[in-house]
């Protein structure tokens, strides 16, 4: 492994760790011009914030704080997590994840839960239901568990993997197709990245999780770069757009839902309005005998019909 893996690697083992490395993360983010603080003229050697300037914005003292950072403070009140919150202009979700990670630094951590691959019979039901729309079922590590047969063609060249490799944030990082496919890769691979890191904070010594994340730290740059900037904000509820090899562009709703009593699964469907150029290439997607499903394309080509 690569020297970046194993100190990112090294960051993930100690809960007390993995608290320091966040506010080191999010302070070096943070510039005192976003903070509002007044800055003497000149380069400074500290990218964002220094530590006695957070600290004196979060009502702390500078040695509370270096021992936060240093692991050597592990009962941090709500209201100093609050505060350096605010301090670091952390949104909902990056706050939420501050309180984990202080939550594991103050208390040991449970024994990590099963992977949460089992799937229930009523949601290969509902996956049909939803078709032409593409739709699939995600473990909490992005794990894809199942899916109909227009989930599988939209992420082009993800069915030629087996199986056990097929992965969201491994098709984002890894696959040759995917930055070409998604319009909005870099969007796509921050909240990928954002959805691992987040549960790091809750499972840091799941097993699954670790093998997935070392796999991309020691094969992807960005990926190593993108896990050290601690961003942890889920994926937007925006329409998402496909620049699909074989139907041309398709621009699609998305919906995200997680599924209760699935451990951490989530039900993904990606949609369009009937009668549209996009639904219509979406029901090219779904049929699973025409010539995407057969390879009986254009007679004269060989190769499948595409749609633009």
């Amino acid at each position: 492994m690569e020297r970046g893996a194993e100190q990112v690697k090294g960051q993930r083992t100690g809960a007390t760790s993995d608290l320091g490395a966040y506010l080191r993360a999010r302070r070096a983010q943070v510039t005192p011009e976003q903070a509002g603080l007044a800055t003497a003229p000149g380069p400074r050697r500290t990218p964002g914030l220094r530590r006695e300037e957070l600290a004196t914005l979060a009502g702390i003292s500078i040695d509370y704080y270096v021992r936060l950072e240093r692991g050597k403070e592990t009962h941090p009140g709500p209201a100093v997590i609050d505060a350096l919150a605010r301090a670091l202009l952390l949104d909902a979700s990056e706050h939420r994840h501050l309180r984990e990670l202080a939550s594991r630094a103050a208390y040991a951590p449970e024994a990590p839960p099963a992977p949460g691959h089992t799937l229930r019979p009523q949601l290969m039901v509902l996956l049909e239901s939803v078709r032409p729309n593409a739709a699939y079922v995600v473990s909490r590590t992005l794990d894809l568990l199942a899916f109909n047969p227009g989930a599988l063609r939209l992420f082009a060249g993800l069915a030629d993997w087996p199986p056990p490799r097929r992965n969201f944030a491994r098709y984002a990082f890894l696959h040759p197709l995917a930055r070409d496919v998604l319009d909005d890769w870099d969007e796509q691979a921050r909240a990928c990245v954002g959805r691992l890191r987040a549960l790091a904070g809750t499972e840091p010594d799941a097993p699954d999780l670790a093998d997935l994340v070392d796999e991309l730290l020691a094969k992807s740059p960005d990926f190593a770069d993108l896990w050290n900037r601690f961003d942890v904000k889920p994926h937007a509820p925006d329409p998402k757009a496909f620049h699909h090899p074989d139907v041309g562009d398709l621009h699609l709703g998305y919906e995200s839902m997680p599924l209760e009593h699935s451990q951490k699964q989530r039900f993904v469907v990606f949609f369009a309005e009937p009668g549209t150029s996009d639904h219509d290439k979406l029901i090219l997607l779904d049929t699973e005998h025409d010539e995407l499903g057969s390879g009986t394309g254009d007679k004269s080509t060989g190769r499948p019909r595409r749609m633009t």
